[in-house]
Order: structure tokens, then C-alpha cells, then sequence
């Protein structure tokens, strides 16, 4: 498909010259691709090879309506734009309506286009499958000219790779290729790598560093956080035979996604969910929400879809929305806040915030005992210092090299370095900083190698939780796979320091966790199956046991024990106060404490879950081969939906469990002292006040609870507690392992790319 004439002012194709503004408006006389005679189209924009942007799907509509915006930097504007037109099939293979090319060389520049595309099918090109009708505008970006050049002029390449690139001006190399590229539906990225040779001046070098990094900071950092409480749904449409629905939403802005809880059997349903997003746009953005009835072993139903547009509301503001469902019937009840942005920022080690003492000290104010009921969300301080990787493994086709970057992520927060071209021992030199939300949080820094062809090559992978860093100590950390079971080639080096307050952390402990995006669906495992079933027995045969032992005194197996036993029960029977429930408990968790004190402690490394995680990692591997060949799943999608459901309940009721037992195994410290000062506090209050009292309290708060606070989020701040600590599996995770000097990997010689 061409449009107008071919534009003549064209360079050769610098990286980045150029900018396109694509508005996807509409399709119309697409070809039906269901049963019904209609279709659930969506769109995808690809330019070499690489999808760039994907639409919303549009449902039962063979002219659809889309009105999205997608902004594109391109490479080199002689390579047409391919667009593809799919059916949306849940559960299966989605069908292919159609594509076409757009040549942006026939695009004049700075001039907005109407753009009619007819869709074509390789296969049958004969046959009509509609068409698509977009806007583009083409434009150099003048910012993009000015760093290229800067660092083209910063180079300083062997003569060899010289002459490669000037034998290919139009297809960089992967030596010459500047730019690495992030995508979304709502907002462009783009970040900027480069290499600087030991010879290069100083000075030069810190001048274009700084440049560089603000355009590296613009791209990935957030201007503000909205969050969206999503409180009910009225007279929402009925799906199923029994006049009835099992709603839940779906919520999208840009690249991130949520989705809520399932609500069975009713009409107006009950959620009462928070959700926090990031607002990349000072122009704010549009919340794609869609309500869906589930459907075991099928197709879920689509109910509605509604949409926020944040650019009309106010911000440091809660506002009420009450959206009507366009496509379907009933509406849904929001509560929409936009905030300003938590400190969130990337810098290099020369900028140092904790090591300027004015601003150290700030921090520690703004954390200190003083501040403890001030903005209840900002529990604390967190600054990573990202300073070198040695001995990772090489990913290129070559064999010999890498391209690494790395990712830092807390909860729904992330930020990336830049990429440091072929080297396995990149020094990165990066600090990032982060508001911490909740101290039970997980930190994880991956490290891929960028690959321009295809998507990022997974090299290593750490996690480390907040509350076990020491801080100001630069640590090497061995790089781990990605299930965090074993380890992989390469050390990273890190140094990380935590500044939060306790009483904070303390509240915040008994609140939700915060969610995060929607992840990939769980996938039926034989391996991870077997393993929830053993953890749950293991579980079980601790009751057993303990009911075996309890039974052995009353058959008086050993006379001695029997005795004390029953004289036990006597004293406690006859003197029972029901302060003594807490009380058991807090001299459980003192007796542990003592004996891990003392140097007694009995709790030994699991290794049993340890080697289900190994086996269950050869099985992904295995699997991930598999599916490449044949995709046999996705026809048995009802068995393995059942399947997965009893996966997840074992592995549910299985850490339960274990969080209870390393509670008080004192697994985590800052989580048993809590329990023992809330353990404390419950005696006092059940040896002084009489139980009639208590439960009176406890069931006023609970009957005028929706009718001081209509819209509060229900929780229960036991489950909520329990949720902080770490199941046996993610204690293996989480567990650091030990330097090996070679670098090298126990087991496995080669980690499989992902």
C-alpha cells in the first residue's frame, strides 16, 4: 500500500532520526472469523520483525472503532510499517485476518496523513478482508540528531569494525547499534547505551554522560502515581442460564495491567481492590477497564467496558466515579486518586544522595521516630548502587560476548541501565532510588543481553529482601536462573542501602500487599503439582504426628511422659484463663529465640525443596522445547484450568503452613519481634479485660465499619501478616549463595535463554 509520492529527503538512515505518530482510527468490512459471523479484532504494528504496538481488541464488531495513539521511533525510514490484523480466541490460537505494508517513504514529513490500508491475505489474495484506516505523522526529531551525533563522535572503533560498518550504512551492526528500544501502547521510551574507550578525555566523557542521562531519565521514569480503588459493579448483565454472572475487571493504562478478583454468582458485585499505577504523561492518560464473566473450562464472556480518561480530573485529589458500561448493561463505582511522583530517580555514582550529608540527613528525618503517622505509604528510603558484573555468560550467536543491561525492580517499580556493548564484565556505575511502600518487599536485579533481532536473552537473576540487606557494604551477589533455585555464570555487584521507619513498617505489615501486574497465566506442571502435594503433606504429617504424640500419653507408651502430661492437663484445665492462648504462643516463639541464641538452633536448610524446585526447573526447560513443537495445552485448556486450580489450593493451604512454622522458626526477625509485641499486647488485654467486653468491641467496629467508612477496603490483618512471611520455597529463593570462585554453575553448564 503506498501513499502519495516518494519523499526524497531521506538521509541514509541514522538511528532514531525519526519519529512516527500513528492514531489507529477504525476498521471497516472485516472478515468474520467466528461462528456467529463476526470477528474480535485487534491490531499489531511490527518494524523489523519486532512487534511495537498492540490495540485493544474490539468485541463481535467488524468495524471496529479504535481511536488509539501509537508513537514509533524509527530506525530507518526505507523499512515499511507491517500491520496485522487478528481475531481474538481465548484459549486458542488467535485467527489472522489480514495485513498490510505502510511505506513511510511516501510520506510527506510534518504533514499528518489519512492513511486507507485494504487488508490482504498471502495465502488468498484474491479475497476481500477489509481495511484499515490510520493518521500517521512522520517527523525528524532533532533531539535524537544531536545525541547521535554526540556519540558517534565519542567512538573509538578498531578499523576492522569500521570497515563493517561502512559496508552496511543502511543495517548497523550489532557493534554499531546505539539505540535500545523500549515500546508501549501509551507512551514512547527510548533509552541510550554506549561504549567510551579507556583513551577517550575525561571531561568529554562526563560532559556527553550527563546528556546522555537525562534523555536515559526522561524515558523511564514516572511524573505520578494514580491509584484506583475499584469499590462495586451494579446491575451488571447476566451471562450464565442462572440469570446470575461471576464477574471480574480487567484494567489497562499503557504497558500495565491488573486484574481483579472473581466475584461468583451475583449481579453487583463486591471487590473493594486497590490498584497504583505510574502516569509516565504530564497530559495524564486513558484507563482501558473491561468486565468479563468467567466461564470454567471456556471462553470467558465480555459484560462491558468503560474508560477513565485522567487528563480531566484533578490531581492530589480522591474523586468518585460512578462509570456506566458501554457495550453491556450497569455500571461500575471507582474511587480515582492522582498523586505527585515518589522520589524515584537514576543518577551516576558521582550524584550520591545518602553520601552528601545535608541530604542524608534530610532522609533520615523524613524516616525518623517524629515522622511515624505522617504519610502512612512512604515507610522508607532505598538506594541501589549498580556497580559491575563479572564472568557472565555469553549469549551472542558469536559465543564469545554479551550485550548486558540490567533491571532493577521493587514490587511495580523499574528502572534499567544502559546496555555495555560486547563485554562479560560490564561496569554499569548506575544508582537508583526508590520509595519503599512496604519493607516485607522483594528486591530483584536481573541481568538480559540485548539482542536488536529479538527479545532480550535472560543471563542471570538475583533476589534479595529488604529486610536482610546490610547497608553500605558493596556485596557480590552470584547470579541465579530464573526460578531462583540454582545458580548461573556470572557475579554481580551490588551496594544497597535502606533507611525506613520501624513503626511504618510495623502498620503497614498488617494492610494488603500491594498487587502486582497481571503475570503470565499459571501453566499446568507435573512437577510443580507433585511439589505442592509434598509441601502440603508435609504440612498435614506435622498435625498427624503431634495427634500420634498427644495419643502415646494416653496410652502411656512411656509412664513418665504420660504423667507429666496428664498433670499438665489438670493445672491448665482447672486454672484455663483465655490470656494463656497468647501467652503459649509468646513463650513458643521466646523458647526459639533462645535456642537460636544460644547457638541450639535446630532449623536446617530444606533441602528436600530445594531439589523439587531444581527438578521442576529441568521440566520448564523441557517444556518450554515442547510447546515450540506442538501446542497440544492449549486444546486440553478445561482439564488443564481444573488441574491448575488444584495446583494453586496445595500450593495455597501449603504455604500457609510454612509461613506459620517460619513465624516462628524466627525465619524473619523483624516479623516474629512484631508478632511478639502483638502476642504481648493481647495477653494484657485478656488477663484485665473480661471477654464479654472484648467481644463487644470487636463486633461494634465490625457492624459500623461500612457506615464510618463506606468505600473501606476490607483485609484481615492476620491473613495480611502471615502474607509477609516467606513460604520454604520462597526461603530458598531468597537464600544467598555462596561466591564460587570460578564462577561457574553447579549443574548445569548453560542456562536456557528466555
Amino acid at each position: 500500500n503506498l501513499v502519495g509520492t516518494s519523499n526524497a529527503d531521506f538521509p541514509s538512515g541514522d538511528p532514531g532520526m525519526y519519529q512516527l505518530d500513528v492514531t489507529l482510527r477504525r476498521g471497516q468490512n472485516l472478515a468474520a472469523r467466528d461462528r456467529g459471523g463476526t470477528s474480535d479484532p485487534y491490531v499489531k504494528f511490527k518494524l523489523g520483525g519486532k512487534e511495537v504496538f498492540r490495540s485493544k481488541t474490539i468485541y463481535k464488531n467488524l468495524n471496529p472503532v479504535w481511536e488509539e495513539k501509537a508513537c514509533i521511533l524509527i530506525d530507518n525510514p526505507r523499512e515499511p510499517l507491517y500491520i496485522k490484523v487478528f481475531d481474538y480466541d481465548f484459549g486458542l490460537q488467535d485467527d489472522f485476518i489480514g495485513s498490510a505494508f505502510l511505506d513511510l517513504t511516501s510520506l510527506e514529513l510534518n504533514r499528518q496523513t489519512d492513511v486507507t490500508l485494504s487488508l490482504k491475505d498471502p495465502h488468498y489474495p484474491d479475497h476481500d478482508l477489509g481495511s484499515i484506516l490510520l493518521s500517521v505523522l512522520l517527523a525528524p526529531r532533532e533531539e535524537q540528531r544531536e545525541v547521535t551525533m554526540l556519540m558517534r563522535k565519542s567512538w573509538k572503533r578498531s578499523s576492522k569494525v569500521t570497515q563493517e560498518y561502512d559496508d552496511l550504512p543502511n543495517m548497523p551492526s550489532r557493534t554499531g547499534n546505539l539505540w535500545h528500544r523500549i515500546y508501549s501502547p501509551s507512551n514512547c521510551v527510548l533509552m541510550t547505551s554506549f561504549c567510551v574507550s579507556s583513551n577517550q578525555n575525561p571531561e568529554t566523557f562526563q560532559t556527553q554522560s550527563l546528556r546522555l542521562s537525562d534523555l536515559h531519565r526522561k524515558s523511564q521514569l514516572w511524573r505520578g502515581i494514580v491509584s484506583v480503588t475499584l469499590i462495586e459493579g451494579r446491575e451488571l448483565k447476566a451471562m450464565d442460564a442462572n440469570g446470575l454472572s461471576d464477574p471480574y475487571v480487567k484494567f489497562r493504562l499503557g504497558h500495565q495491567k491488573y486484574k481483579s478478583k472473581i466475584v461468583p454468582k451475583t449481579l453487583n458485585p463486591q471487590w473493594r481492590e486497590q490498584f497504583d499505577f505510574h502516569l509516565y504523561e504530564e497530559r495524564g492518560g486513558i484507563i482501558d477497564i473491561t468486565v468479563w464473566d468467567k466461564d470454567a473450562g471456556k471462553k470467558d464472556d465480555f459484560i462491558g467496558r468503560c474508560q477513565v480518561d485522567l487528563s480531566t480530573l484533578s490531581k492530589e485529589q480522591t474523586h468518585k466515579l460512578e462509570m456506566p458500561l458501554e457495550e453491556g448493561e450497569g455500571c461500575l463505582v471507582l474511587l480515582v486518586t492522582l498523586t505527585a511522583s515518589a522520589a524515584v530517580t537514576i543518577s551516576d555514582l558521582s550524584v550520591n544522595s545518602l553520601e552528601d550529608q545535608k541530604e542524608r540527613e534530610e532522609i533520615l528525618k523524613r524516616y525518623s521516630p517524629t515522622m511515624m503517622f505522617h504519610n502512612m505509604k512512604d515507610v522508607g528510603f532505598l538506594q541501589v548502587k549498580v556497580i559491575r558484573a563479572e564472568a557472565l555468560m555469553a549469549a551472542d550467536v558469536t559465543g564469545k560476548d554479551s550485550d548486558p543491561f540490567c533491571v532493577v525492580e521493587l514490587n511495580n517499580d523499574r528502572l534499567l541501565t544502559h546496555t555495555v556493548y560486547k563485554n562479560l564484565n560490564p561496569e554499569w556505575n548506575k544508582i537508583f532510588t526508590f520509595n519503599i511502600k512496604d519493607i516485607h518487599s522483594v528486591l530483584e536485579v536481573t541481568v538480559y543481553d540485548e539482542d536488536r533481532d529479538r527479545s532480550a536473552d535472560f543471563l542471570g537473576k538475583v533476589a534479595i529482601p529488604l529486610l536482610s540487606i546490610q547497608n553500605g557494604e558493596q556485596k557480590a551477589y552470584v547470579l541465579k536462573n530464573k526460578q531462583l533455585t540454582g545458580p548461573t555464570k556470572g557475579v554481580i555487584y551490588l551496594e544497597i542501602d535502606v533507611i525506613f521507619n520501624a513503626v511504618k513498617a510495623s502498620i503497614r505489615t498488617l494492610m494488603p500487599k500491594e498487587v502486582k501486574y497481571i503475570e503470565e497465566e499459571n501453566r499446568l506442571s507435573k512437577q510443580l503439582l507433585l511439589r505442592n502435594f509434598i509441601r502440603m503433606k508435609r504440612c498435614i504429617m506435622v498435625l498427624i504426628n503431634a495427634a500420634y504424640y498427644i495419643n502415646s500419653c494416653f496410652d502411656w507408651d512411656s509412664p513418665p511422659r504420660s504423667l507429666a502430661a496428664f498433670l499438665l492437663f489438670l493445672f491448665v484445665v482447672w486454672n484455663f484463663e483465655l490470656y494463656m492462648i497468647p501467652l503459649a504462643l509468646l513463650l513458643l516463639l521466646a523458647w526459639n529465640y533462645f535456642l537460636i541464641v544460644s547457638g541450639k538452633d535446630n532449623r536446617q536448610h530444606d533441602t528436600v525443596v530445594e531439589d523439587m524446585l531444581e527438578d521442576e526447573e529441568e521440566e520448564d526447560d523441557r517444556d518450554d522445547k515442547d510447546s515450540e513443537k506442538k501446542g497440544f495445552m492449549n486444546r486440553l485448556y478445561a482439564i488443564q484450568e481444573v488441574c491448575v486450580s488444584v495446583q494453586n489450593i496445595l500450593d495455597e493451604v501449603a504455604s500457609f503452613g510454612e509461613r506459620i512454622k517460619n513465624t516462628f522458626n524466627w525465619t524473619v526477625p523483624f516479623l516474629s519481634w512484631l508478632a511478639i509485641v502483638a502476642l504481648s499486647v493481647f495477653t494484657i488485654i485478656l488477663y484485665f479485660v473480661p471477654l464479654r467486653y472484648i467481644v463487644l468491641v470487636w463486633g461494634i467496629n465490625k457492624f459500623t465499619k461500612k457506615l464510618r467508612s463506606p468505600y473501606a477496603i476490607d483485609n484481615n490483618e492476620l491473613l495480611d501478616f502471615l502474607s509477609r512471611v516467606p513460604s520454604d520455597v520462597q526461603v530458598v529463593q531468597y537464600h544467598e549463595l555462596k561466591q564460587d570462585p570460578s564462577h561457574s554453575p553447579s549443574k548445569r553448564k548453560k542456562n536456557n535463554p528466555g
